[in-house]
Formats: C-alpha cells, structure tokens, sequence
C-alpha cells in the first residue's frame, strides 16, 4: 500500500470542503463536532504477513474546521512497537453507516518490529461502520504507516482492526 489512503483523504475532504462548507466564515470555519473515544484491536501487517497484534486508543476533538476533526492517536504492539501522532478524520454518513478515512503524522518507536525507516510515520486510514442508536460506533478499520519517503527506508507498515467508537457529548 503506498500514499492512496492519504490522497482520498485530502480528495474527499477538500471536495466536501468546497461544496458543503465555505460560506462567510470561510472554508475551514471552526464549528462544535461530536467528541468521541475510539478503541481498536487487531493485526498488524508488515509485507502482507501477519506479524503482531496492536491496540489503538483515538480521541476526536469535540470541534471541527470545515470537514476535518482533528484528533490525537496512540497505538502500541505485542512486540513494544509504539506510534503516537495528531492529524485529522473526514466523516461521511448515511443514516447509521458511516466512512472516516484518517491522516494522522506521528511519532514511531521500535520495539522488537521492524524499521520503518524515519522516527516519523504517516498513519492513513479508512473506517467503514455502523452507529447504533445510542451513538456508538462499530467498524472496521484498515491503515497504512509510512514515512512518505523521508528516508530512503520505506517498507511502509499496515494494520486491520476492529473498532469501538463512544461518543462523550
């Protein structure tokens, strides 16, 4: 997987941007967004095999400019790999389904897996779920990590997770 995640992001979100939120205040004008706690748990992939187990802790920050929510994530493995980064998620809804793809630049410490090449990777990713009526949601998550190329070491790192999404409002 290479940068596709990343470049869907800034399409959907730009595309979305231009045609649902610019008005007086701007494209990017801040606005109160549905404060949220993630939790996922899942495979990690490194060159399509399977070679350790990760959880991930997200946090959507209760405001949003445009389209875009900002929020922090931190993710650690089996094997003591850690990623820690802050960026942004674009949401689509359609009555209880729903799609976020995710860019978050981060911070990555090895553990006993592989070299990613930079201490900073790029986490991008697509969630597809379903939002029951309380709020919470349910989905799938699939991301790929990498460091754009910073480094001429680029092996890139993906992970497939199921997710947990409570909402804090």
């Amino acid at each position: 997987m290479d940068g596709t995640l990343a470049v869907l992001f800034l399409l959907a979100g730009l595309s979305d941007m231009g045609l649902n939120h610019c008005g007086a205040d701007g494209c990017l004008a801040q606005a109160p967004a549905e404060q949220r706690l993630a939790f996922s748990a899942g495979q990690v992939l490194f060159q399509e095999d399977h070679i350790s187990n990760e959880v991930f802790v997200k946090y959507d920050l209760g405001t949003s400019y445009g389209p875009f929510q900002p929020g922090f994530g931190l993710s650690v493995t089996d094997e003591g790999d850690a990623w820690i980064g802050m960026g942004a998620s674009w949401t689509a809804e359609l009555d209880q389904l729903y799609v976020q793809l995710s860019l978050m630049p981060g911070l990555y410490a090895q553990g006993s897996g592989p070299d990613l090449g930079n201490v900073i990777e790029f986490r991008s990713g697509i969630e597809v779920g379903f939002e029951g009526r309380n709020g919470w949601r349910y989905g799938l998550l699939y991301d790929h990590r990498s460091n754009a190329e910073l480094s001429s070491v680029n092996p890139g790192l993906e992970t497939l997770q199921f997710r947990v999404s409570v909402p804090l409002n």
